[in-house]
């Protein structure tokens, strides 16, 4: 009997070790979401901005569509030039955005302003799930405007 236990123990642990690297590999990760802006970049300077943003925005476009990443770009007054996962927001002055208790935009823009790239936490609903989750995007400067791609928590 206390073989049998062990053993099961064992299962259960080993499954829920397995379901957690499952659940992981359903997320991008922080170098994913750095190498994910840096072909971004690439192709900004490949293809130019309108053709590259466009393809930002496409979401069959799988090189800029992963998972639960994607890729936004935005001027240095929070202008939205592109968006990887809502394309309504192009267009918009999304200075003022504010999730939970950050001006998310803003507080990109600071990050890009000081060291020119880095991370910017806040919360943010999931593509995936819907639900609103802690969500960390990198950010790099480019010019008057900056690419970012963020992951979730």
């Amino acid at each position: 009997m206390r073989i049998l236990s062990q053993f099961l123990i064992s299962c259960a642990l080993s499954f829920g070790m397995l379901s957690s690297s499952i659940a992981a590999d359903d997320r991008g990760n922080a170098d994913q979401a750095i190498a994910m802006v840096k072909k971004a970049i690439a192709a900004i300077k490949s293809q130019g901005k309108e053709k590259a943003f466009a393809e930002f925005a496409n979401t069959s476009n799988k090189d800029f569509h992963d998972r639960d990443l994607y890729i936004i770009v935005y001027d240095l007054n929070g202008i939205n030039l592109s968006h990887g996962n809502n394309p309504k927001m192009m267009g918009k002055n999304l200075i003022e955005l504010k999730a939970g208790d950050k001006f998310v935009v803003k507080d990109m823009i600071a990050v890009i302003k000081g060291k020119g790239s880095g991370w910017v936490d806040y919360q943010w609903p999931n593509p995936m799930t819907k639900v609103l989750e802690n969500k960390s995007t990198y950010v790099e400067k480019v010019d008057d405007y900056f690419v970012g791609c963020g992951v979730y928590k």
